[in-house]
């Protein structure tokens, strides 16, 4: 198992930077969803509103991450009507277990593995899953990302290692 030694930041609200790095996270998480969604469920199979807040939270801190973890799926509704606004709360919620979780698994443990990744990644998706099934009181519906996004959260887990170094090397 590849085990990748990281600087990870933790940036305060106070500091500029933590604005900055969660803008241009948006920024892809504004991008990547419209590039993946060219293709015939590409949202619900790619799960690309995600990406760049596991990236964000997990390099530079929760709060990085839980802004564009609101940012992202704000602007991606109001822009484009995606996520449509009946999901708009399971995506939000999802996002900001995402965002806590990376940024305290990457305070905790230092590093960035693929096990650590993937643990992140089945841990905001089982306790996403739960809450959207209280939300929308459809199991069917909770357990979409599931049914359809493995390849999304694959691509969250190994993108996120592989992005993960190459912002390591810049």
């Amino acid at each position: 198992m590849q085990t990748t030694s990281v600087t990870l930041y933790s940036l305060e609200y106070k500091e500029a930077k933590t604005y900055l790095y969660a803008a241009l996270f948006v920024a892809g998480n504004i991008v990547l969803p419209q590039v993946c969604h060219l293709l015939p469920a590409g949202g619900p199979t790619w799960l690309p509103i995600y990406f760049f807040t596991l990236v964000g939270a997990y390099k530079y801190g929760w709060r990085t991450g839980l802004l564009t973890a609101v940012a992202s799926p704000l602007a991606n509704s109001l822009l484009f009507g995606m996520p449509a606004a009946a999901v708009l709360p399971a995506v939000l919620l999802k996002s900001c277990l995402l965002a806590l979780i990376a940024g305290w698994t990457a305070a905790r443990f230092r590093r960035t593995t693929l096990l650590l990744l993937a643990a992140v990644v089945v841990a905001y998706q089982t306790v996403g899953t739960l809450g959207e099934w209280a939300l929308s009181g459809s199991f069917l519906t909770a357990v979409q990302d599931f049914r359809l996004g493995v390849p999304g959260m694959l691509v969250q887990v190994v993108g996120g290692w592989a992005f993960l170094r190459w912002i390591l090397r810049r």
